[in-house]
């Protein structure tokens, strides 16, 4: 599955944006596919934010997005969306979306970020004080 995030953008602080993840190839609807997000900031390592399982049934946050970020997918459209409101300064970051090719709904998605080897590019997250 091919991958390409998208909706990035300079927003001020408390704003919103809405990211999306559009599969291509073997899409979502062809096969089961958790989806996560991760963000990177400059000199940071890559963190793991949200992630969504196959059918939508669960979903995970870590605690500094939780309440103002919400994960959804639409397979028919091999899409996933990262709704993001209250933006904060600590929010900027390149934003990229992944696949893991699976059927866990459950609520640890941290074991499956092995799992997570389809990547698409990023898109840049810059929040402004």
């Amino acid at each position: 599955v091919q991958l390409q995030a998208s909706g990035g953008g300079l927003v001020q602080a408390g704003d919103s944006l809405r990211l999306s993840c559009a599969a291509s190839g073997r899409t979502f609807s062809d096969d089961a596919y958790a989806v996560g997000w991760f963000r990177q900031a400059p000199g940071k390592e890559r963190e793991f934010v949200s992630a969504i399982s196959w059918s939508g049934a669960s979903t995970y946050y870590i605690s500094s997005v939780k309440g103002r970020f919400t994960i959804s997918r639409d397979n028919a459209k091999s899409t996933v969306y990262l709704q993001m409101n209250s933006l904060k300064p600590e929010d900027t970051a390149v934003y990229y979306c992944a696949a893991a090719h699976t059927y866990y709904a459950g609520d640890d998605y941290q074991h499956l970020l092995p799992d997570f080897t389809s990547w698409g590019q990023g898109t840049q997250v810059t929040v402004s004080s």
